[in-house]
């Protein structure tokens, strides 16, 4: 149960983010927001603020913020069309029904000869006498159908009727408040626990490993290897993974006295190649800060580090260096933030701040369906000076869409197979 709430709050909390950024700048963009959602799949709780409906969905596998305009969101009225409408005292429509299987008060029926519920707002046709009307909609009218209201979305507050800047922002911003939300928890940490000094301080020797034989102990400061200084524990593993089987000089600092260990490191091999292993523990000693201004730099040089990893690893991906099977999908994450949550609360913020830098670098990637894509589609529209046809970009995306699907069922496959076979 721990490690399903710890999964539920980091990754709902990462989706969280992601959409509110997107949220924000649709909304100060002056797009209107139809949806908020936390999840996929069937809705277990909504609540409308406004002309937002704020949702929890079934399925802790994403999120999305529903903007108007995209996607299937334009009504439609055709001439010959039944409706019922209310008007306000000064005749303007604020509500259109659908569906007349019930009797409502105050309402005017007409049918459809022509309307506009786009640009001009309004809609023109014949009462029950057979005389022709027109009247004008409100721009906040809502549209009813078996007992959903809806709010007309006028077009200067439909997304495709922002400017490319504006409508750049409202999707890169989702991706870009991942990167915030990692500094901030790196940030936190950096107050909560301070920052890791990296000195190369064993934790932990490992019992009948080559440090152990040795005669290295917990605590030993090492200062060399083969006279080489040491300043952080990465340029120890650096030279102890190119020495599988090579003899080394370690000296060390035990107590204030300096002593000279020699010592053979192991072997293990890892995508088909050796690395040498000397059988020690690592935990980084912290040094505490209270400066602010010191774990705001520690949030960021933490957070441009991990990017730079994670940037790292999908090189790595592109050319072959990195197997597809190495890929965590659901499954992987909630296998590994299992072992992080027995680790301590510290670790699990350090994960989450890593899967949200992981987050944010996914969605920018240019592939289809993406926030990345979108992007694409944009710079090409800049270019271009004319947007790309909706109905070739919308094939895109969903040709990617499935794509990315099945990429999710393969890599799920193999988390499955990986974790419980």
């Amino acid at each position: 149960m721990q490690t399903v709430l710890a999964f539920i709050v980091i990754f709902g909390g990462l989706v969280f983010f992601h959409e509110l950024g997107h949220f924000i700048f649709a909304k100060r963009a002056g797009i209107m927001v139809r949806e908020f959602a936390i999840g996929m799949g069937p809705k277990i709780f909504g609540v409308t603020k406004g002309e937002t409906i704020y949702t929890i969905r079934l399925l802790p596998i994403g999120g999305y913020v529903q903007m108007a305009g995209e996607e299937m969101d334009s009504v439609e009225l055709k001439p010959g069309y039944r409706i019922g409408v209310v008007l306000n005292d000064d005749n303007v429509i604020e509500k259109i029904y659908f569906n007349q299987n019930k009797t409502y008060p105050n309402i005017y029926f007409m049918e459809v000869e022509r309307a506009d519920l786009n640009r001009e707002l309004w809609i023109e046709g014949y009462n029950e006498d057979e005389e022709l009307v027109r009247f004008n909609v409100s721009r906040t009218a809502a549209l009813v159908e078996n007992g959903k209201e809806t709010i007309i979305a006028p077009y200067d507050r439909q997304f495709n009727s922002k400017s490319v800047g504006a409508r750049t922002m409202a999707i890169f911003a989702g991706p870009l408040f991942n990167f915030i939300l990692a500094f901030f928890i790196f940030m936190a940490l950096g107050f909560m626990q301070g920052v890791p000094t990296n000195e190369p301080i064993i934790t932990e020797v490992v019992e009948d490993s080559p440090a152990a034989v040795a005669g290295m102990q917990d605590g030993d400061l090492v200062t060399a290897i083969n006279n080489e200084p040491i300043a952080e524990w990465n340029d120890l593993v650096a030279i102890v993974q190119e020495s599988p089987n090579q003899e080394i000089a370690v000296d060390v600092e035990r107590n204030g006295e300096a002593l000279s260990l020699t010592m053979v490191p192991g072997v293990i091999e890892q995508e088909g190649k050796e690395y040498g292993q000397i059988g020690v523990r690592y935990a980084s000693p912290m040094d505490r800060i209270t400066n602010p201004f010191e774990a705001a730099w520690y949030g960021v040089t933490s957070t441009v580090e991990y990017t730079k990893m994670i940037l790292g690893l999908l090189g790595d991906l592109i050319t072959g260096q990195f197997s597809l099977d190495m890929l965590n999908g659901p499954v992987g994450i909630y296998k590994s933030t299992e072992e992080v949550a027995k680790t301590g609360v510290y670790n699990l913020m350090h994960w989450a701040a890593i899967l949200s830098i992981n987050l944010g670098i996914m969605n920018l990637l240019p592939l289809p369906a993406l926030d990345g894509g979108r992007l694409m589609f944009f710079a090409v529209e800049a270019v271009r000076g004319k947007p790309v046809d909706p109905q070739k970009e919308g094939m895109v995306h969903f040709v990617g869409i499935v794509l990315l699907m099945m990429l999710m069922v393969a890599v799920t496959w193999n988390d499955i197979q990986r974790f419980f076979f």
